[in-house]
């Protein structure tokens, strides 16, 4: 019996920790739009949704950790209220919002709440009941794991969770860079201060901030202006984790206006 306690927690802290860096992903790259379809943002007024999932994600972090390093009934009884918690979000989302999705891991989690998620909330609270009487912190679990109970424990939150099915068919019918949504500008332009190109032409800029920055195909654009009052572009791709970065500078007498075009009657 002490080894079906234990192998209990081994599952709980590996999901609420990806539910705490789906969640920040979320609100990281998430537009409103986005936000406005997940639980518990969709719950709470606009200007509350994006700290109503960083709430949610500290929370997740906290109970994570303490499952982890310490055996304290606090941290374990917590869990077992959080996850009970969870189960009455989604059937209040589902009554009041059918939809919303979950958001139980970000943005994957968009589907409508269905009662495969509620049922994984059930399962969930049941397996931190469980949990209360373990001995020992979460870290002697992972040294010492009962891989029967841990794979049984796994095997049913898989097949309550559609995330698995959502993931499976983006991963078959991935659409081309051009179509999907980038990062936010934000994260964009992180990336382009750690970029060489950045580095080579930042000197020369005379603000830090773009006057002007566009989307095009799978590339983002951010227009600067350098002491000579010459345009200075960079290009940042928004495929891979490692975007290529791609710089021009711009004269004024290598612009030319567009053509003007007469009217013409169909």
């Amino acid at each position: 019996m002490t080894h079906v306690l234990a192998s209990q927690l081994p599952v709980l802290i590996v999901l609420l920790s990806l539910g705490t860096v789906a969640k920040i992903a979320a609100i990281r790259s998430g537009s409103p739009g986005t936000l406005a379809q997940l639980g518990p943002a969709v719950l709470v007024p606009d200007r509350f949704r994006r700290a109503a999932l960083l709430c949610c994600a500290v929370a997740e972090a906290g109970l994570a950790a303490g499952l982890l390093v310490t055996a304290h009934p606090l941290f374990r009884w917590a869990t077992v209220a959080f996850c009970a918690m969870s189960t009455y979000i989604l059937l209040e989302l589902r009554r009041r919002r059918p939809d919303a999705g979950c958001g139980c891991f970000g943005e994957v989690s968009s589907a409508p709440v269905g009662w495969r998620s509620i049922g994984r909330t059930v399962v969930l609270t049941g397996m931190a009941g469980m949990s209360v009487w373990a001995e020992g912190p979460g870290w002697l679990a992972f040294a010492h794991p009962s891989w029967e109970y841990l794979l049984a424990g796994v095997v049913v939150l898989a097949l309550l969770s559609p995330e698995i099915e959502t993931l499976a068919e983006r991963a078959r019918y991935r659409a081309p860079c051009e179509q999907r949504r980038g990062p936010a500008e934000s994260v964009t332009l992180t990336r382009l201060r750690s970029s060489e190109a950045w580095q080579a032409h930042e000197a020369h800029l005379s603000t830090a901030e773009p006057y002007d920055s566009w989307r095009e195909l799978c590339w983002r654009f951010f227009a600067f202006r350098n002491h000579d009052e010459h345009d200075v572009v960079f290009a940042v791709s928004l495929a891979g984790r490692r975007p290529t970065v791609r710089v021009a500078v711009v004269g004024s007498e290598d612009s030319k206006p567009l053509p003007v075009y007469k009217p013409v009657s169909v």
